[in-house]
C-alpha cells in the first residue's frame, strides 16, 4: 500500500492552510508524561474555549529514560491525562484514549489503536467546510496511522504539529520527528493540510523560569499548583535556569496568529540521516511557523490559568 495522497484542489488546500480566525474543533495528540510542556499545553487548550473546542485527547507513544518503550510511554501518558482530568473539571467529560503501542513498522503500515480509530471516526463525521484540527505534540504515529487506515480523512482534517527543527537548522533530529520517521514522512508526503511548528529556532523562544511560574502560575488553583510542582521537579538547580515549554506553541498558533508568524512553503523532504532535504517547489504547500513571540503567548497562558479558580 502506497502512502495516500490528498486530492484536495490547490485552492482548497491553501484555504485550509489559512488561519481559521474562529473557534475550531480539535483533538490533542500528546505524549503527556514525556516532558513538562505537554501538561501546560493540555491545560492551555482547555482554558481557551473561545478558540479551541477540545473533542478528545490521544495518548502518544514515546521512548526515553522515562519509559521502557513506546507502549510504556503511551500508557504513562494516558495515566497523566487521567491525572490532569482529576484536577480540571471541564476536562472530565472529554474522552481520553490510548494510542499506538508501537511506532509504524513501515512506511505504509498503520498501527491500529483506539486513538487512530477515534480520529478516523471524528474526521469522517466532519463537514467538508468544518475540518477537524488535529493538534499533535508528540511522535506523529497515531495521526499517520489514521491516515493510512482511512485516506479520505486527508480531505477533512488540518494537522498542527510541533515537529522537527527550523528549515535552516543543520539537522532535524528532533524528538517528536526522530522517534517515528516513517510516520513523519507519511504526514509530510501525504498532502494533508499541515501547519508545521519547528522546535529549535522557533518554539525554542518559549522559555520560562521557576520564578515566573511561582509568581503567575503556582497560586492559580489546583492546576496551577500541579504545573508549578511539575516545573520545580524538572531540575535540581534552578539558578539561572530556564525551561522551554515547547508544546504550547500549537495552542498559541490557534489562539492568535500574530504570536506565530508563518509562511507558505513546499513541504520539506525528510532525509534518511535526519535532515531537511531542501525545498522542492514541485511539492505541495504547507504552512511553517518561523518565529514565536513568547511574551504574548505566556501572557495569554498565565491569564487563562486563573479561569474558574477561586
Amino acid at each position: 500500500m502506497a502512502i495516500p495522497y490528498s486530492e484536495l484542489p490547490p485552492e482548497r488546500l491553501l484555504a485550509r492552510l489559512a488561519h481559521p480566525y474562529r473557534a475550531v474543533r480539535m483533538v490533542l495528540d500528546t505524549d503527556t508524561f514525556n516532558e513538562i510542556d505537554d501538561q501546560f499545553a493540555v491545560i492551555y487548550a482547555m482554558r481557551s474555549p473561545e478558540r479551541v473546542r477540545v473533542e478528545a485527547f490521544y495518548a502518544a507513544p514515546f521512548h526515553n529514560e522515562l519509559s521502557d518503550g513506546p507502549k510504556d510511554g503511551m500508557e504513562k501518558s494516558y495515566r497523566e491525562l487521567e491525572k490532569i482530568a482529576g484536577l480540571l473539571p471541564e476536562m472530565a467529560e472529554v474522552p481520553r484514549l490510548r494510542g499506538s503501542e508501537t511506532y509504524l513498522p513501515g512506511a505504509d503500515t498503520p498501527v491500529d489503536s483506539e486513538a487512530a480509530r477515534d480520529l478516523v471516526a471524528r474526521a469522517m463525521a466532519s463537514p467538508e467546510d468544518d475540518p477537524l484540527y488535529v493538534v499533535a505534540i508528540g511522535a506523529i504515529t497515531n495521526v499517520a496511522s489514521a491516515i493510512l487506515l482511512e485516506p479520505r480523512i486527508l480531505e477533512r482534517i488540518v494537522v498542527v504539529w510541533l515537529g522537527g527543527h527550523a528549515l535552516h537548522w543543520p539537522d532535524t533530529r528532533e524528538f517528536n520527528m526522530d522517534q517515528d520517521r516513517y510516520a513523519s514522512r507519511v504526514v509530510l508526503d501525504s498532502g494533508v493540510p499541515l501547519v508545521l511548528i519547528p522546535c529549535m529556532g522557533v518554539s525554542s523562544h518559549l522559555a520560562t523560569t521557576l520564578s515566573e511560574v511561582r509568581d503567575y502560575v503556582r497560586d492559580r488553583g489546583p492546576v496551577g499548583r500541579y504545573l508549578y510542582d511539575t516545573f520545580e521537579r524538572c531540575s535540581a538547580d534552578h539558578f539561572a535556569y530556564s525551561r522551554v515549554i515547547w508544546d504550547i506553541s500549537t495552542i498559541a498558533y490557534l489562539a492568535n496568529e500574530d504570536w506565530t508568524p508563518s509562511e507558505i512553503v513546499p513541504s520539506p523532504v525528510l532525509t534518511e540521516d535526519g535532515r531537511w532535504g531542501g525545498q522542492d517547489a514541485s511539492r505541495h504547500p504547507i504552512r511553517c511557523v518561523r518565529y514565536v513571540h513568547r511574551d504574548g503567548v505566556f501572557r495569554d497562558l498565565f491569564g487563562k490559568l486563573g479561569r474558574g479558580e477561586t
